[in-house]
């Protein structure tokens, strides 16, 4: 299918493990992608574009590239996920620091590579952007699943997460009249090679009885990003296998 046929899209994080699955999905659907990560060079087609994401300069700089080079960006999948290396500590253990840096780094750069990019899609009047969220934008978490592990889940995922979905309605209310769509795709929990205690919990309690895996989130990305989806904006696609409806 060529859905994306020559639409510019950048996608951020895409070396890590959902990244890697939306850049070959899109990317065999015809798109000239754009892989946006802070773990690679720049390469001379920017397929592969050097970018830390946390820095502002950095991005304003990445997405002049992109716009230099090919005249206007079509879409922009917020994907990466930056965090410190506390990250995974449980409520009581959080410093106010960690907690302050990870907003930062993942609801706020969020903001920050949307703002910049819209500013061109805004002159085409033309663009799709999807925000990556979670079911723990949703619903509260269910803590059982880590029982008889050392494992939890981070408080500030679950306030990021939710930001983003709101967010997300926000900007397609905003962007609406310039003719750019703005969605979000909710993951359930994705398979990683976690403690087997954790995964057998997990999908006790999942409908679908598995974890979702990078090739269940991409194609409702692409979707998104296409014209399939010409009138759809402002929603919120969850992907969990059931979770969220019981």
């Amino acid at each position: 299918m060529d859905r994306l046929k020559d639409k510019i899209i950048m996608v951020t994080g895409g070396n890590g493990l959902l990244g890697r699955d939306i850049i070959a999905k899109i990317s065999g659907e015809g798109a000239v992608c754009i892989n946006v990560d802070i773990n690679h060079a720049t390469s001379p087609d920017l397929t592969n574009l050097n970018c830390d994401i946390t820095d502002n300069y950095s991005v304003q700089t990445a997405v002049s590239l992109v716009v230099e080079k090919y005249g206007r960006i079509d879409g922009l999948v917020n994907n990466a996920y930056p965090r410190t290396g506390d990250w995974g500590e449980r409520f009581e253990n959080i410093k106010y620091d960690s907690w302050q840096k990870n907003v930062d780094w993942q609801l706020n750069t969020y903001f920050y590579f949307s703002q910049t990019v819209a500013k061109y899609m805004t002159e085409r009047k033309s663009g799709s952007i999807v925000n990556m969220s979670s079911i723990y934008g949703v619903v509260g978490p269910d803590f059982t699943v880590y029982d008889g592990t050392t494992m939890t889940m981070p408080a500030a995922y679950s306030a990021i997460k939710g930001g983003i979905i709101n967010f997300t309605r926000y900007l397609a209310a905003y962007l609406g009249p310039q003719n750019i769509r703005v969605n979000a795709v909710s993951p359930g929990g994705i398979f990683d090679d976690q403690n087997a205690v954790f995964v057998d919990n997990y999908v006790k309690k999942v409908p679908m009885r598995r974890m979702g895996l990078p090739d269940d989130i991409s194609p409702p990305v692409a979707f998104l990003l296409s014209d399939d989806a010409k009138y759809i904006t402002g929603q919120n696609l969850i992907v969990d296998g059931g979770w969220t409806a019981i």
